[in-house]
């Protein structure tokens, strides 16, 4: 099928308009109506920081914060890119992803326990070895559990990667949906993808909802539902009417669980279709009408964003900025740490790119696949003003032009003195624990790599400015510390590269990026901004906590590592980072994606383990290489591609107790064990290309002092 030429533009409105429903519905989830009404009114904006909502509960809420719609809506879709982008993608290939980026207990999902969560069921049916889609289904865990609503929650990125193929995203809505749902559940997220599949094509809601309806059977509820929601449309002048109707007939007191999928659908297809192709009221209504507010407002923003496009969710002069308190920034907390910290932006291109390679469709390579691009009308990609730093006025915005290999740039404005926009590459300040759900992310950029920027001083400008790039990192104390690059001038209309290398901080997390320029009042165009190389990493506990009991030296570094163990002891101790697993392998990890030829080194100390090791081009729980201390009486190169292969396997005696020095070395194909200094085993794997590091125990107790990762 020819895509769109706006294919990949849809897509981003599609996933912007997904996050702004999930953020606008988030801080009164679960609501009712009349509480809706009494205490907030019509929600026609965000409530987060407004008067009526602190009267309400108490407290303000962020408007960006972590939720299990967003992150688990971008980390399922990653099923496809993960088993090769291809339509025969099975039930158990998106059952694995979940083992692979969910981290039991801590990311994700809603962890609320067996037959009361139906996530964290079916999770709990997956890891004791039941497949996907066994582990989903009403036999196993009963219809009540199975129709809940997750199924439809986390299902947009399949609409996405089928654009005008209602059909394709519907056997995707199935497959994904039949992980952890069945019946209803299942019916509702099939409905959904078809209908934002062809929201891409077609302009008439009726017909969409026509075709939509077609791939699910006439005789489930979800069918009958929206037909009768049609007909109330027909005859009904105000939502609130259809609304009355739908809680009468299809309401919660009708459907057992906790968050039932047919009340909750009901109140998507009302939204839509009362809405009358107006974004702004499509929120209105959805969030109004209470429930499931973020799980509903985020289907209904992500089909409008694709159906309207980026100019329906700007809306005309006088309407509200749903995307500016945004700023396109998303929190996705997984065990591939370093997408955690991620923007509207990078997801969409993540996905227009599987559904172009579906479509057999040219992938674009945006300014040279710079990380941030700016390359869609209105995106920021987290980027705001740093007003720690800034000493005047300043303002940021998109525009056209001004671009040597795009579209687009970002333009920034500022006063005389000096200007600063940065973006969050790791956890913000003061936002470690984000109401609810918590951000277990790594950095995106790491000592020695390179931080590289392209920016345009305007021709209108009226004399010259100075550039540089900035980076912030946590301090001893979680201070943030500032590092400059080298300044360069611009005269007007001029372009200038920068570029600055990432000093090594001893583990300290790098949290923020960005530009500074100073002068006259100017504007200057930001063109892109990237980074790569390899890293250049030393965690050293001594260093980084003090030799001395009671010292304090900060937290951050702490949560630059993700834990995974499923023991609940504090992984860091003194100056160790302590590894205790009561049961199989289980991995503290940090790193990115971006890391590809390097080694990893580190002293371990077994005091009780079956098996204990080094890993390599780690994305994920169940997909990595690793050098591991066997049983006593092996070292082996082990592969976990979802369950473990011994690549090479050599004998070597070792003991409790004893301190040894692991290093795993991966260049291309090629895998290198040394212990103490010594090459003693050596393998070849083609199918991990990249990935962060991680330390690996399997049942037992050991402890490290020492990181080492470095480039080869």
């Amino acid at each position: 099928m020819m895509l769109q030429k706006d294919y990949n533009e849809k897509v981003y409105a599609g996933v912007l308009g997904k996050v702004i429903g999930v953020y606008a519905g988030k801080p009164f989830e679960g609501w009712e109506y009349d509480k809706i009404e009494k205490d907030l009114g019509e929600i026609t904006d965000y409530v987060h920081t407004s008067e009526r909502y602190k009267k309400a509960v108490g407290n303000y809420y962020p408007i960006v914060a972590v939720d299990d719609d967003i992150s688990g809506t971008f980390t399922f879709i990653r099923a496809l890119e993960d088993h090769g982008i291809t339509e025969d993608i099975s039930p158990e290939d998106i059952g694995n992803t979940w083992l692979n980026y969910l981290i039991e207990d801590k990311s994700v999902l809603w962890w609320g326990g067996m037959g009361h969560s139906t996530e964290h069921t079916a999770f709990l049916r997956l890891k004791s070895g039941i497949p996907a889609p066994q582990s989903g289904s009403k036999e196993l865990n009963g219809k009540v559990v199975s129709e809940q609503i997750g199924a439809q929650i986390f299902i947009d990125g399949w609409g996405m990667v089928c654009p005008g193929d209602p059909e394709k995203a519907s056997e995707f809505a199935k497959k994904a949906g039949s992980v952890s749902h069945d019946g209803e559940a299942v019916y509702g997220a099939q409905v959904v993808a078809a209908m934002e599949a062809l929201a891409f094509i077609e302009e008439d809601t009726n017909k969409i909802l026509d075709e939509s309806v077609k791939l699910i059977p006439e005789s489930s509820i979800i069918y009958q539902m929206i037909a009768d929601i049609r007909d109330w449309h027909a005859g009904d002048d105000e939502w609130r009417d259809t609304f009355k109707k739908i809680k009468g007939k299809y309401g919660y007191d009708k459907y057992g669980g906790v968050c039932h999928i047919v009340p909750n659908h009901g109140l998507i297809i009302n939204s839509i279709l009362h809405a009358d192709d107006d974004f702004s009221e499509a929120i209105k209504i959805v969030n109004t009408s209470g429930w499931d507010t973020d799980c509903n407002s985020g289907n209904v923003g992500c089909y409008m964003g694709i159906k309207l496009g980026l100019e329906g969710i700007d809306g005309s002069e006088d309407s509200y900025d749903w995307r500016g308190p945004v700023a396109d920034r998303i929190y996705m907390p997984t065990a591939d740490g370093g997408r955690g910290i991620s923007d509207c932006v990078t997801e969409a291109n993540m996905i227009s790119r599987m559904g172009r390679i579906l479509n057999d469709e040219e992938v674009p390579i945006i300014k040279n696949g710079a990380k941030f691009n700016f390359d869609y009308p209105g995106s920021l990609q987290g980027f705001t003003v740093d007003l720690e730093l800034t000493t005047s006025e300043c303002e940021i915005s998109n525009c056209a032009g001004n671009s040597r290999d795009g579209d687009r740039s970002l333009e920034f404005k500022g006063g005389k003195g000096v200007n600063v926009i940065t973006s969050p590459v790791f956890i913000p300040t003061n936002e470690e624990f984000n109401m609810g759900y918590g951000l277990h992310v790594t950095p995106k950029i790491y000592s020695g790599q390179k931080i590289s920027a392209g920016v345009m001083a305007s021709k209108d400008n009226g004399s010259v400015v100075s550039f540089c790039l900035v980076y912030k990192y946590y301090g001893q104390d979680d201070e943030l510390v500032c590092e400059y690059g080298e300044k360069v001038t611009a005269d007007p209309g001029q372009t200038v590269d920068l570029s600055l290398k990432v000093k090594q901080h001893n583990g300290r997390p790098v949290c923020q990026v960005g530009l500074l320029f100073e002068g006259e009042p100017s504007t200057v165009y930001l063109d892109f901004l990237t980074w790569d190389g390899e890293p250049d990493y030393i965690f050293d506990g001594e260093e980084l906590v003090g030799k001395d009991w009671g010292q304090n030296r900060g937290k951050m570094y702490q949560h630059s590592w993700i834990n995974s163990l499923n023991c609940g002891e504090a992984i860091f101790y003194y100056s160790r980072i302590n590894l205790t697993q009561n049961e199989g392998p289980g991995l503290v990890l940090t790193g990115s994606r971006d890391w590809k030829n390097y080694y990893v080194e580190a002293d371990m100390a077994p005091h009780l383990a079956k098996a204990v090791g080094v890993c390599a081009r780690v994305q994920g729980l169940k997909r990595y290489y690793s050098l591991q201390l066997v049983d006593k009486s092996k070292l082996q190169i082990i592969k976990m591609f979802n369950q473990e292969s011994v690549l090479a396997s050599v004998d070597f005696d070792w003991e409790f107790d004893n301190v040894y020095q692991i290093r795993l070395d991966v260049k291309d194909n090629k895998l290198t064990g040394s212990i103490n200094g010594e090459v003693l085993i050596e393998g070849d794997d083609s199918d991990f290309e990249d990935g962060g590091i991680a330390l690996v125990l399997n049942e037992g107790r050991s402890f490290t002092n020492n990181v080492k990762v470095q480039g080869i």
